[in-house]
């Protein structure tokens, strides 16, 4: 089928399901049109439980199918690419954290929601790039604390908060690899145009950055600013957000190198028009979670929601 014909059969197929359709911000442009929301993981998980659809298709990378499992456990929740993982995820698994928690005795886990069930299960506390640092100053001061598994994240909220948190050497290699060397080169080619950069990047792109932020805070950044022009430091599907968002204004990406004038994560560009179709049609692959498993994950993410609320971060 072609591309037009697969879009009208993913269409046809969601109505005759009763399915939603979930897009993260870095998926393929075409996904993201044909998704019913467009999000970071932990909004669309949250914006699954406020549908009464039976199906929930979760067009992103296997932990983020995950979290929507945990939060809507009476669903089926489903993702076009099974393979489709990530690179900060694998960094540390259940059994590693468990670990990495009786080498540190005291201590109180504190996970970025970008990790699997299993990691999730072991952790005290979830949080997202954009509550993490109003979380962690909640906490109280002299609290041990462990953050997995972004050390580039951890170390951005060590040194907003003044905090030592001990950090798990993980990353998103996507943004890691953004050099601060290619950022100046494109501020002084554009001087006119600020820097945005996602909390994920090393410390030496944060530095150079004019605005720090996660996928929602960039958006709202950018809307907000009289500037035309962007220096934009994160993934790049996140463009098609910002151009519609904003017809008016222009965007250049950070190259991850010299050989290279894009930042795609490669496991979120597995989900394809084909892959979705299908994945309606057969209702499969569906994330299967254990009721024990989905309960100790949950606890965290309600912990943080709950935390999130009392703080007036979110309603």
């Amino acid at each position: 089928m072609t591309n037009e014909e697969l879009k009208k059969e993913i269409i046809r197929l969601k109505k005759e399901k009763n399915a939603v359709i979930l897009g993260h911000y870095y998926q393929i442009d075409e996904i993201q049109e044909l998704s019913d929301y467009i999000g970071d993981s932990l909004a669309l998980a949250q914006e699954a439980q406020r549908t009464d659809a039976p199906i929930i298709v979760f067009c992103g990378v296997h932990f983020m199918a995950e979290t929507a499992k945990i939060l809507n456990p009476s669903r089926k929740v489903l993702l076009p690419d099974v393979n489709a993982s990530c690179s900060l995820a694998e960094s540390c698994t259940g059994e590693d954290l468990r670990r990495f928690k009786a080498e540190h005795p005291g201590h109180i886990v504190v996970s970025y929601v970008n990790c699997s069930a299993e990691v999730k299960a072991e952790s005290d506390l979830i949080c997202t790039s954009g509550n993490a640092e109003k979380l962690i100053n909640a906490l109280p001061a002299d609290q041990k604390i462990i953050f997995a598994p972004d050390k580039n994240l951890g170390g951005y909220i060590n040194s907003q908060t003044g905090r030592n948190m001990v950090l798990w050497n993980g990353v998103c290699t996507v943004h890691d690899a953004l050099q601060a060397e290619n950022i100046l080169k494109l501020k002084q080619q554009n001087p006119d145009a600020p820097v945005v950069a996602h909390p994920e990047c090393n410390s030496a792109v944060l530095a150079v950055s004019e605005f720090v932020g996660s996928t929602k805070a960039m958006l709202n950044y950018i809307a907000k600013s009289d500037n035309k022009r962007f220096i934009v430091a994160t993934e790049s599907g996140i463009l098609y957000e910002m151009r519609r968002n904003n017809p008016d204004k222009e965007f250049i990406a950070v190259p991850s190198g010299e050989n290279c004038a894009c930042t795609d994560c490669a496991y979120m560009k597995m989900n394809t028009l084909e892959k979705l179709y299908k994945c309606l049609r057969d209702e499969q692959p569906e994330i299967v979670l254990s009721e024990e498993m989905i309960e100790k994950a949950a606890r965290p993410i309600v912990r943080m929601l709950d935390m999130s609320r009392e703080l007036g971060i979110i309603k």
